[in-house]
């Protein structure tokens, strides 16, 4: 495999391990903030398990996250994302903190007789040291991404879509390109009670480097169980494939905590 190639398929390893959580466990957002002054702390445990060209990569993360509503309909957000890496080469381990994110989500339109909201989400990722990226554990340069998010509720629930734009840079861009990404999801939500929500989630991400371009399909299946109105926790299951020269499989399972206060 060349070594843009190479750097594809590692891209692909890490897709969606961003420290800013969604709507858990979903990798698509929805258009809700906490309104002016509610707090909120979301954590997940992450296990995702690759395969590439017959080598498997086990990658655990503790994404942490905390939102501060600075208005109705402004969030503003930090998350930090501890990670470990084990691959089925021995002696080549590692782990440490991936990237920083810094973000908001703005709702700017909102139809209360349609159920139709909007919501513009744009998010900076501080860079992480030259050895942590050498780890593969995050960009060594500032990185970034805009999201576009769409929710429309119906009377089942609601349909969440999601469009994002992204550019991860690296500190030797002549042996490790920059990165853009555009991916699209969309996941349905179904109230089932009134303490359990169950949704499916389906998205398709092209990730392009160095002249070079590999997409990757998702699927999740994801359950949402609230024993109070300000405790969430989620569960879900994603399964991924890509393109790549060497096809990567990926299968995550997510187990999520999310608490709301003021």
């Amino acid at each position: 495999m060349t070594p843009i190639r190479t750097c594809l398929a590692a891209l692909l390893l890490t897709t969606s391990t961003g420290a800013a959580l969604a709507f858990q466990p979903l990798i698509t957002d929805d258009t809700g903030t906490q309104g002016q002054g509610g707090k909120q702390i979301e954590v997940a445990y992450v296990e995702k398990q690759a395969t590439l060209s017959g080598d498997t990569t086990r990658t655990s993360t503790l994404p942490l996250v905390f939102t501060w509503g600075a208005s109705d309909a402004i969030d503003v957000y930090v998350g930090i994302v501890p990670t470990q890496i084990r691959s089925g080469t021995p002696g080549v381990d590692t782990g440490g903190l991936g990237n920083t994110a810094v973000g908001a989500k703005w709702r700017f339109l909102e139809n209360e007789d349609s159920g139709t909201s909007l919501a513009i989400k744009p998010e900076v990722r501080l860079p992480v040291g030259s050895s942590q990226e050498a780890a593969g554990l995050g960009a060594g340069m500032t990185s970034y991404s805009l999201t576009l998010v769409l929710s429309q509720e119906f009377s089942f629930g609601a349909i969440h879509f999601n469009l994002v734009k992204g550019r991860d840079l690296f500190l030797e861009p002549d042996t490790r390109p920059h990165a853009s990404t555009l991916r699209a999801s969309v996941a349905p939500v179904w109230n089932v009670s009134e303490q359990w929500k169950l949704a499916l989630e389906l998205g398709r991400e092209a990730v392009s480097t160095g002249g070079d371009t590999a997409t990757t399909q998702f699927v999740q299946l994801g359950a949402i169980y609230s024993p109070t109105n300000d405790i969430d926790v989620a569960m879900g299951l994603l399964r991924s494939t890509d393109d790549a020269a060497a096809q990567t499989t990926t299968t995550t399972a997510t187990l999520g905590l999310t608490w709301r206060f003021r």
